[in-house]
């Protein structure tokens, strides 16, 4: 690791551990964090290790897991409390380096190369997951590593509480003898595709020919065959958490809903929610996709991309609902999904003009063409179309939750 070092930290459990700190009287105790038991979301987010001895798991539905662990003590989601207790985590890590990529509420890179020049960099790790135990009294287990993948990867060899070193050399030894679908960024469709190939484990991923596996998978193929072989060369990237790529929410069903008009008002409702993250983030995007899983949980998933970029309620339920009266088939429906993709800033969109809609845009050019006057003598940003509105109601979508905490990160 004489060139990069590179560390992984992940949370453990890190709802059930909030609450447990919230709550001392819940330590030591099988607990769970899921939603509304009465409904079928009612499904488990986190839970204790307590409860994982159980064999209770998240995604697990609150009855489930209630037949497994009867002692089990169900908890609503506090989203400000995680939030809170995210930032101080974040905070924290900061106190080491700037170079702190986080992922998620409870994940995040850091390169401590410059530092470990001056300290040993197992020193400095050892101090971070002793001081996030201390001062935050939350667990945490952390993977170094010369690389994101690597460092990802041992995060997870050692929980709770572990530290685990993952080299290049390790590789043959450690990973290779896994099968494929245990590495980052294999699921269970790229698996079963690498299958057709005769790749069933990591070792094969690495010594494939290169051409048929980027036959198969395209680039994508490629990075992970990289990965198979230890090699990984993004860089950790504080400014990471400004590339929202899209903005989506969805929702499981009470019940299985086949009536044509509940369906539409539900739709409508997961367009709102999208319009409005889009507007707090001040992002428009061109694709509009309808995720549908059926009572089967068959999945369909339907995208239309536009020529230009939207953000409006009106416009992306229009979208949306034509795109799922076309392909519905009369199914019964579990869950729902609007996601508007290929975001970008709302203030660098570049509308491009229509036939029919060019005398109406072409009002502008007067203001356009003193704007770029403005910015030609005073610089770019000078001016502005609008005024931007306060950010508003940024957590009210808690399934996205996770990633929309970042916005914090950005204040």
């Amino acid at each position: 690791m004489a060139s990069r070092v590179i560390v992984h930290i992940d949370m453990n459990c890190f709802y059930a551990s909030v609450e447990q700190v919230f709550d001392v009287s819940l330590k030591g105790k099988p607990i769970a964090i899921a939603g509304n038991p009465k409904e079928r979301r009612g499904i488990i987010i986190t839970c204790s290790y307590e409860a994982r001895a159980f064999g209770v798991k998240t995604t697990m539905t609150v009855y489930e897991a209630k037949k497994l662990c009867p002692e089990l003590l169900i908890l609503p989601p506090d989203f400000e409390r995680y939030r809170h207790a995210s930032k101080q985590f974040f905070k924290l890590l900061r106190e080491y380096t700037e170079l702190v990529e986080p992922v998620s509420i409870d994940e995040s890179y850091m390169d401590i190369s410059e530092l470990s020049t001056k300290r040993h960099a197992m020193e400095i790790v050892e101090e971070i997951q002793q001081r996030i135990y201390t001062e935050l009294q939350l667990p945490c287990s952390l993977g170094v590593a010369p690389n994101k993948f690597l460092a990802k990867t041992a995060s997870d060899m050692k929980k709770p509480m572990g530290i685990t070193v993952l080299r290049k050399r390790d590789v043959p030894e450690k990973l290779w003898p896994l099968p494929v679908i245990a590495m980052h960024g294999v699921g269970k469709k790229t698996a079963n595709k690498l299958a057709t190939i005769g790749v069933t484990t990591i070792e094969q991923l690495a010594k494939v020919e290169s051409h048929k596996v980027r036959q198969l998978l395209g680039i994508n193929g490629e990075r992970l065959k990289e990965k198979a072989n230890g090699e990984d060369r993004r860089e950790v990237d504080p400014n990471s958490i400004y590339d929202t790529k899209s903005v989506g929410n969805s929702t499981t069903l009470p019940r299985d809903e086949t009536d044509y008009e509940a369906l539409q008002l539900i739709i409508q409702k997961l367009s709102a929610k999208v319009a409005e993250r889009l507007k707090a983030k001040r992002l428009a995007g061109t694709t509009v996709t309808v995720y549908i899983r059926d009572a089967d949980w068959h999945n369909q998933t339907r995208s239309k991309s536009l020529k230009n970029a939207i953000v409006g309620e009106a416009e992306i339920f229009e979208i949306a609902w034509s795109l799922f009266t076309k392909h519905w088939d009369d199914a019964p429906v579990r869950l729902l999904g609007v996601t508007v993709s290929n975001v970008t800033d709302q203030q660098h969109i570049t509308q491009q003009l229509g036939l029919f809609d060019y005398e109406e845009q072409i009002k502008d050019e007067p203001i356009v063409e003193l704007m770029q006057q403005l910015e030609r003598k005073f610089g770019k940003e000078v001016i502005k179309r609008g005024i931007a509105a306060p950010t508003q109601g940024k957590y009210q979508a808690n399934t996205s939750f996770s990633k929309d905490f970042l916005d914090d990160l950005k204040e």
